[in-house]
Formats: structure tokens, sequence, C-alpha cells
């Protein structure tokens, strides 16, 4: 069976949500979804898309999903691509379909001129670490990400 990767459309929110979910489950991270269809279709197709996404289909079916979004390299003075999700069903693991995803985000980065592809993993995700190694990714161990979200967010905006 033959994979095919294409960018998603509107009609593709209600399986980029399931995919989110998903991910979510194996994350052990579902209670932090807050994410709806509305939602997805606002910001990944609405007047301003803030990301996009690549889906992974098998005879049509989806099997898996990337997302992602630009950022941007002051020390390359060039911009970067920013790997938000990569998630293949559970059932569909072991084929190299997150290798083709992974490898067709990495094309885009190239086609356009991007500096950096760059993405996080969780520290206990010892077999995304030793897939995303596999494929020359590199720890960036000196460095810590941050966040600011909810009241603290809303906090340090009024301040």
């Amino acid at each position: 069976m033959t994979l095919t990767i294409r960018f998603a459309t509107e009609n593709d929110v209600p399986v980029i949500l399931d995919f989110i979910r998903g991910l979510a489950v194996y994350e052990k991270l579902l209670h932090e979804v807050s994410a709806d269809e509305a939602a997805l279709r606002a910001t990944l197709f609405g007047a301003r898309p803030y990301a996009e996404v690549l889906l992974g289909e098998v005879e049509g079916r989806p099997v898996g999903f990337a997302l992602f979004f630009h950022n941007y390299s002051t020390f390359l003075g060039r911009p970067g691509i920013h790997l938000e999700d990569l998630f293949v069903l559970s059932a569909e693991r072991g084929h190299g379909y997150g290798t083709a995803l992974l490898t067709r985000l990495a094309q885009i980065a190239v086609e356009r001129e991007c500096g950096r592809l760059e993405w996080s993993v969780l520290d206990w995700n010892a077999p995304a670490i030793q897939f995303y190694q596999k494929m020359g990714a590199s720890p960036m161990d000196e460095w810590t990400m941050m966040r600011v979200t909810g009241d603290a967010l809303q906090a340090l905006a009024n301040s």
C-alpha cells in the first residue's frame, strides 16, 4: 500500500481534530485538549492561517499527520519550520509513514529556503526520541522551553 501525502483542506478539519486527540491520548494529555472544529477551521483555514497540515493517506484513508508553522531565526536571518505535531495511528506504525511525513516536511523546508526544522519531544517518549535521532535530529540539551499560558498569559498581557 502506497502512502500519499497532501496538504489538508478545510474539509479535513474533523480528521485533524481526531489526530490531535489521538496524539493527546498517546501523550497522556487529553485533558489539555480544548481545540474544537470551529477553532481549527478559523486558525488553520481562516483569513490568517497560523499553521499548515500535511495528511498521510493510504488508499484515501488518513493514517497520520504533521502540523507545522514557520518561525524565524535571527542568527540565520532565515525562516524555519516548527513541527508542532507528528502522529501516525498506532495500528499504522512501522510502515515508514512517520518517516515519509518528516521527509516531506524537510523537503518543504528546503523548498522554502528555511534554515531549520525543529520540534519538541516529551522526555519520556523514548521511541520517538530514537526515531528522531535515527532521522538525524539532535537534542538541544542546553535549551529549556518556556511557556506562558492561561491566567499567567493574561496577567503578563495586562502588566
